[in-house]
């Protein structure tokens, strides 16, 4: 049996039922967040909760539940899932089910919230030890890339570019300057300095991301987050990808050409030790 959440009860998946007036599922109006859990201990559980909290803010989602109360649902999916092994937790909340279709918000309507567990599959080992290819694409996506929405249609369409194309990610470009990947954040490293996009509303704030740059500073890695143009991918001597599933992934054949050496490199190798150190591994 697989143990879900939803709207205060813990019943398994197939039981849950959701209305098709639900705003989630007419006009994507709703919020994800996917955490790790490595072992049963759930990785930056606060991260992420801040993160869906600052979304719902940001999209007016009122709803009932603290981060105490996102926090017990989560370590009780986590614990109560059968998983053997390392897995994600997902959370979802919606704006909920109106009586009928509107673009405006309805009132007096409450949320739907949803969570369920997965097993992780974590990055093979040859990722890390020969690295990954990707392409680059336009980043066609909308303005407010910094909320975790339901809205992925976009990022559907870059990892389906990718897929088509063989690799494993689709770099996204917008008016000449790299974004993010189809589900992940990016990193580039010339002469030892890494440089990360500006976190504002073109990215996402990967929970990855966070704990890369706290690794850096920890470490006295020159970083800098600015904005990339495009042809710095070009030149770089390495390039990283990181996301929750992803972890933090070199990318080492951009577009069919290496990266640098063609070979995962040495800032990344000294920044995944400290990362896989943070996991525990």
């Amino acid at each position: 049996m697989t143990i879900s959440y939803w709207n205060g009860r813990y019943l398994p998946l197939d039981e849950v039922h959701v209305s098709p007036l639900d705003r989630g599922f007419l006009f994507a109006d709703g919020l994800y967040e996917v955490t790790a859990a490595y072992q049963g201990r759930l990785f930056e559980p606060e991260a992420h909760i801040a993160r869906l909290q600052r979304g719902m803010a940001e999209l007016r989602i009122d709803c009932a539940l603290s981060a105490g109360d996102w926090l017990g649902i989560m370590e009780r999916l986590a614990a109560e899932s059968g998983i053997d092994g390392d897995l994600t937790v997902y959370l979802q909340v919606t704006r909920g089910a109106a009586s009928s279709r509107g673009h405006a918000f309805p009132a007096g309507v409450t949320p739907s919230v949803f969570g369920m567990a997965s097993p992780l599959k974590r990055p093979p080992a040859a990722w890390r030890d020969q690295g990954v290819a990707a392409i680059t694409i336009p980043d066609i996506r909308w303005g407010r890339c910094d909320l975790k929405t339901v809205a992925l249609l976009g990022s559907v369409l870059a990892q389906q570019a990718a897929t088509d194309a063989g690799v494993v990610d689709a770099l996204q470009l917008r008016d000449g300057l790299v974004t993010e990947g189809a589900a992940t954040n990016i990193f580039v490293v010339k002469d030892g300095v890494i440089a990360t996009p500006i976190n504002d509303n073109r990215i996402l704030q990967g929970i990855t991301r966070i704990v890369v740059l706290r690794l850096a500073a920890e470490a006295g890695l020159r970083l800098e987050e600015r904005d990339i143009p495009a042809a710095e991918l070009d030149s770089a001597d390495e390039i990283w990808i990181a996301s929750t599933t992803k972890e933090i992934t070199p990318v080492t054949s951009l577009n069919g050409k290496p990266v640098g050496s063609g070979a995962p490199g040495m800032v990344w190798r000294r920044l995944f030790a400290l990362f896989a150190e943070r996991l525990g591994r």
